[in-house]
Formats: structure tokens, C-alpha cells, sequence
């Protein structure tokens, strides 16, 4: 008997999870545990393998200079291709109008109870620095583990064959959490199924009437991201685009349906080496966009917020809108150090305009449709960005043996 894709499987899990959860909310809240089950058997996998894959990738540089280079090039991608996402978004915004006309009364405020109301970046920096690297380890803190994990690569590639013993020991647990790996997304339908019978029983539908403008909205803006912007960079550093979007088909419906990118990090650092991107840029690239390239939740930010402006009849100028564009740009950088992030930013630009609380609120009910889609445009955008890299530093494998001698720069 011809075995069923994981693909397939998952899209099927997914289906049944909505239409379990749509007929009987009790049982569908009740299933939250095997969604849950399912996303801590992930996490179980990502600080033993994405700690020695960093270290190991650094290691193999064998140059600080190297490693300069890539993570310059790495940040100014980033930095350029969200820059675009947050003019675009802004201009979608303004000729769609989105907010106007509707009614936000009824928010339950209750729902942002132990939610920060702003990002202290003083704090997020520091807090990169680990004070103790074994407590970072526990607590699954990726931004310290990967600051921590870039000094050991540095040391050891500064030492060479003396640690030579070190290198071949990391190596072997690399290739042993690929293999626990291998074994725990199987598990994946499961937690898929579970995971949306209970969102479909915990929130419904309702507040979707004066929410739909804003998710219509920030589904256009995704899929032009998607489908256009990407495809574009894609071509200017000679990545096959849609062969990439199959090649990982499966962990962006998975990423989709748990609404959680730390889902998928570490099947995705798989994934991406098998497509040929050399490990030392997929270890260390992927994890730095997972901080610092949300380009999902970027996109989602300034039409929130105007649409909560023009919900309230705010009507904004120019010179706040690009108040608004240079508030998001920066607040969108401490991102994914924060629970609820887009939430918080928009939280931290409406306490400036001076929007009222229950608005937030409207779009909270329903903000875990539109979390779907900026989860996945997220890890789409993460993977085109290390193959590009990967691409643009000749480390990318065309066949076995063969490496890819064409690079752009950034």
C-alpha cells in the first residue's frame, strides 16, 4: 500500500481539526494538549540542534572576517527587504481605507490582561548576552544561545586540529537531533489536528464582520509579498523560487496551522542543507532572520494601526503616517523577542495616537486568522533569504560536489 505524503496527511489532520472543533467546542478545547504535546516535541529538538549547527557552521568559516561579511550582507537584506514591506503596506493601507466606517465597540480589554505595552530596547539588547548560558539553555532563549554559540565557532576555528576531537563530537549530535528530528515530525498530523480543534472551538468566528476589512487586507498584502516581492528577489540572486516553496510545501502548512515559526526551525534547517544551502549560512543566517526578518508581521503592522486610526476617526497626515512608518520600522526590530509581538507594537503605536484599548482588543479576537498567514510569510521569507545568501557567499550546492561559482552582492 502506496504510503500517504506528510503533506497530505497534515492538510487532512487540518481539516478534520476545524471541522471537530466547529461541532463541538468541548471536545475541540479539550484536544489542545496533543497540539501542545506536538510543539514541545519540537522544541525538545531546536537548542541541541541549532547549538552545534551555529557552532559548527562559525567553526568552518575558519575567519572572523568571513563571518563579518555574511552577517553585514545578512542584516542589510533584511533591513532592505522590510523597509519595502512597510512603504508597501502603508500605501495599501491609504488606497484601500480600511477602518472606515467601522464600529469597535465590545472589545473585551480582558484579553490583553500581562501583555507589555512597549518594547525596552535597552533591555532586549542586553538580554542577548546571556548571564548564565546554561539557564539560556534551559529557558530555549535563542538569540543568547546563538550569541554564546558564534564565540565558541570563533574559538574553535582560531584552535583548529586541537579540537578537532570537539568538532567531530558536535557533528555526531548534529547528525543524532536530525535523526530525533526525522522521527518527531512524523508525529506532526497529530499535533496539526489537535492544534486546530482547539483554535476553532476556542475562538470561533465571531467579531469577523468588523475585523474583515483588516484581514482581506493583510491577506492581499501577503500574497503580493509572496508571489511578487519575493519571486523578484528570488530572481536577482538566481533562486528557483517555487522549486524552494515545494521543497519545504509540507513545514509551511505545519508553520500555517500552529501559527508558530519556532515550530519549524529546526525541520527547516534540514531542509534548506538537503536543497544544497551550505551548513555554515543556514546555521547562522535562518536563526538571525528569526529575530531580526519577520516579514510577515511587519507587513501587518501599519494597516492594523491605521485601520484602528480610521476606525476612530483619526485621520492621519503625512507627516504621521511616516511617523507611523518610522515608529513600526523601529519597534518591528525587537519583534520576535516579545510574547504577542505584533500586539505589542501595535499597543506602543496606538498608546502614541492615542487609541483606545477595546479597538486593540476587536483585532485580538480574531488576530489568530491573520497570525496564520504572517507565520508562514515569515518562514517563507526566512528560507529565501538564506538561500540567497547562500547563493551570494558561493555556498550553495547545485549537485553533489559542485558548488554554485555565480554570487550577487547585496
Amino acid at each position: 500500500m502506496k504510503k500517504i505524503p506528510l503533506g497530505l496527511q497534515i492538510f487532512i489532520a487540518a481539516i478534520l481539526g476545524v471541522i471537530v472543533g466547529a461541532t463541538s467546542k468541548t471536545l475541540g478545547l479539550e484536544l489542545k494538549f496533543l497540539g501542545d504535546a506536538f510543539i514541545k516535541m519540537i522544541q525538545m529538538t531546536i537548542v541541541p540542534l541549532i547549538f552545534p549547527l551555529v557552532v559548527l557552521g562559525i567553526s568552518q568559516m575558519k575567519s572572523v572576517k568571513n563571518l563579518g561579511r555574511l552577517a553585514g550582507k545578512a542584516i542589510l537584506y533584511f533591513e532592505i527587504i522590510t523597509t519595502i514591506i512597510i512603504i508597501f503596506s502603508i500605501f495599501l493601507a491609504n488606497i484601500t481605507g480600511i477602518g472606515k466606517n467601522v464600529n469597535l465597540d465590545g472589545g473585551n480589554t480582558k484579553l490583553m490582561d500581562g501583555i507589555s505595552r512597549h518594547i525596552d530596547f535597552q533591555t532586549f539588547f542586553l538580554d542577548i548576552i546571556p548571564n548564565n548560558i546554561f539557564t539560556a539553555f534551559s529557558n530555549g532563549k535563542l538569540l543568547p544561545i546563538i550569541f554564546f554559540a558564534v564565540f565558541v565557532g570563533i574559538a574553535m576555528a582560531s584552535l583548529g586540529a586541537k579540537v578537532k576531537p570537539v568538532e567531530d563530537g558536535l557533528e555526531a549530535i548534529s547528525n543524532i537531533m536530525f535523526k530525533v528530528l526525522n522521527y518527531v515530525v512524523k508525529f506532526s498530523p497529530i499535533g496539526v489536528f489537535g492544534y486546530l480543534a482547539f483554535n476553532t472551538a476556542n475562538y470561533g468566528f465571531s467579531g469577523l464582520k468588523a475585523i474583515a476589512g483588516l484581514i482581506v487586507v493583510t491577506y492581499i498584502g501577503l500574497l503580493v509579498v509572496v508571489f511578487i516581492l519575493f519571486p523578484i528577489v528570488a530572481k536577482i540572486y538566481g533562486v528557483k523560487y517555487f522549486e524552494l516553496l515545494r521543497t519545504i510545501g509540507d513545514l509551511l502548512l505545519i508553520a500555517f496551522t500552529t501559527r508558530s515559526s519556532e515550530v519549524v526551525l529546526a525541520p527547516l534547517t534540514q531542509r534548506l542543507e538537503k536543497y544544497g544551502a551550505h551548513n555554515s549560512v543556514v546555521s547562522f543566517v535562518l536563526p538571525l532572520g528569526y529575530s531580526f526578518n519577520l516579514d510577515g508581521g511587519t507587513l501587518y503592522l501599519a494597516p492594523a494601526i491605521l485601520f484602528l486610526a480610521n476606525a476612530y476617526g483619526l485621520d492621519l497626515s503625512l507627516i504621521q503616517q511616516i511617523e507611523v512608518v518610522g515608529l513600526v520600522m523601529l519597534l518591528s526590530k525587537g519583534m520576535a523577542a516579545v510574547a504577542s509581538a505584533s500586539i505589542v507594537v501595535i499597543m506602543s503605536a496606538a498608546t502614541t495616537l492615542g487609541i483606545p484599548l477595546e479597538g486593540i482588543a476587536m483585532i485580538m479576537a480574531v488576530d489568530f486568522l491573520m497570525d496564520m498567514g504572517r507565520t508562514t510569510t515569515n518562514v517563507i521569507g526566512n528560507s529565501l533569504a538564506t538561500i540567497a545568501m547562500a547563493k551570494s557567499e558561493k555556498k550553495f550546492r547545485l549537485k553533489d560536489n559542485e558548488i554554485n561559482d555565480k554570487s550577487v552582492a547585496v
